[in-house]
Order: C-alpha cells, then structure tokens, then sequence
C-alpha cells in the first residue's frame, strides 16, 4: 500500500532515509519477513539491504530474531511514533528553551527594544508568547478580547499556573468585538487565581515578571471593537513596564474593588 506525501515526510522527520523509509514501509505489510522478502518488497537492492535492516533496527523501528535466515519484525507503528514523538518533542522543547535565552537575554540590547504589531492573529501569537515565558508574575487587563482568543488564553494560564507563575487578572466581564460578544467571565471565571471583574477600557495589558509588557486597543463603532483595527506595542523598556506595573497595582488595589462592584457585573 503505498503512503501519501504527508506520510513519507513524517517517516523523514523521524530521521529515516529513503531506502529505510521504503524498508519499513515493506515491513509494515509483511509484518515479518528475512532480508530477501523484504528487499523484493521494499525494492531495495540485496547489496543494501542488511545495512538499512540493521539501521531500521538501531533506531527502533524493527527487531532481528537470530537464526537461519535471519528474520525481521516490524515493531507496532504505535509504539515507534510515540517514543520519536516524545524525542522530537524533548529534543525542540530543548533548543526552544535555549534559543529564548539568548532571545531574551539579547532583547533588552537592542537600542529601542519597542515594536508594533498589526493584526488580531500576530497579536494573540505574541500573547501567547509572552505568557509562555513567565517564570514568576503575570499581571492581566483584559477589557479587548477576540472571539477565538480566550479559549487559547486560558490553557496558556492554566499553564503557567501549574508552572507556579502568580497570576493576577483584572478584566471586563464581557466585551463586543465585531458585534459579537465575548464572554470573558464565564470562560475565565474558574481559573485558579484571582480575577476581578470590572469594566476596563477596550484594552489589553499583559505585564511579564514586570521586565516585558504588550499594550493592544482598537479603533471603536459605538460600543463595538472593530478587529482589523488591532494594534499593539510590545516593548522591554524597563522603566516604561516599571510605570505601567506600577500603574497596575494602584487600580488593583483601589478601593472601588473592595465595595462589591466586581461582584456585581454579570
């Protein structure tokens, strides 16, 4: 049977060769066969096939069985694709770790560390971006959020919460954007860690262990937030994320939140 494309590549991305990939693709039918089966199978000349065989077999893909001829038996694709998904996964949660280091670490170098960003897509990407870096705090306003953008938002928190990340969200219970509303309170109001509720400005904030900070409004219709309009500054400008979480804490803990206003919203 042969594979599609998408299927080959995928065999490729696991680190197989052509010949291999043909091989295992020819054992995967025959299920178990000797040298000279699956050379006839897999269409790879007699001269090769032992080498690719004892390859395919140090990469885990099929086992040898000693004996007169040697037998080779293709080891359940199940079983091979987890254990590659979990050394590719380890092997790029590795280099993305590294290469965010030195990102991060050359960032604040930069001489004017301040970008924007055009788009509803860029800028929920660059959010989750930045969530996914927090190691200690995240401070939240959310008064502009997107109709597809909360769903994400909330298991990029749920995350940084299990990963210890003291979070604090201060956020309009509901928004319209391109007439639709969005729900915010009810998807985000069972997250583990204090949110409060209130009708905040058609903005969004997200401050970062108070070093990066992501600013986002758009332009309005009446009470509606118009999406094409989006834009952002993100910046590493220490003393401007040092006024702008500073500004932060004095709404967070203003009075008017401890007189049941927050309560109150739907």
């Amino acid at each position: 049977m042969a594979l599609s494309r998408a299927s080959l590549e995928a065999l490729r991305l696991m680190g197989l060769t052509d010949y291999e990939t043909h091989t295992y693709v020819a054992l995967t039918s025959l299920i178990s066969a000797n040298a000279t089966e699956i050379s006839v199978a897999a269409n790879v000349p007699r001269s090769r096939v032992y080498q690719v065989l004892k390859n395919l077999v140090k990469k885990g893909f099929i086992e040898m069985s000693r004996g007169k001829p040697l037998k080779f038996t293709v080891i359940p694709p199940h079983e091979v694709f987890q254990k590659s998904k979990n050394h590719i996964k380890k092997g790029m949660d590795l280099a993305e770790a590294e290469l965010n280091h030195i990102y991060e670490s050359q960032i604040p170098q930069v001489p004017a560390p301040i970008w924007l960003v055009h788009g509803q897509e860029k800028i929920v990407n660059k959010e989750m971006e930045i969530i996914s870096r927090a190691e200690e705090s995240l401070f939240i306003m959310g008064g502009l959020m997107f109709p597809e953008e909360l769903p994400r938002l909330k298991s990029y928190l749920e995350k940084s919460t299990k990963k210890g990340v003291n979070i604090r969200m201060l956020t309009a219970p509901k928004c319209r954007v391109d007439h639709i509303e969005v729900p915010t309170k009810v998807i985000m109001e069972d997250l583990p860690f204090e949110i409060k509720f209130f009708p905040v400005p058609y903005i969004k904030l997200i401050v970062r262990d108070k070093k990066e900070m992501l600013i986002a409004f758009c332009k309005l219709s009446g009470n509606t937030a118009l999406s094409e309009t989006a834009i952002a500054i993100w910046n590493q400008y220490q003393e401007f994320v040092d006024t702008i979480s500073g500004i932060y804490e004095f709404i967070w803990n203003a009075d008017f939140f401890n007189q049941g206003f927050n309560k109150n919203l739907l």
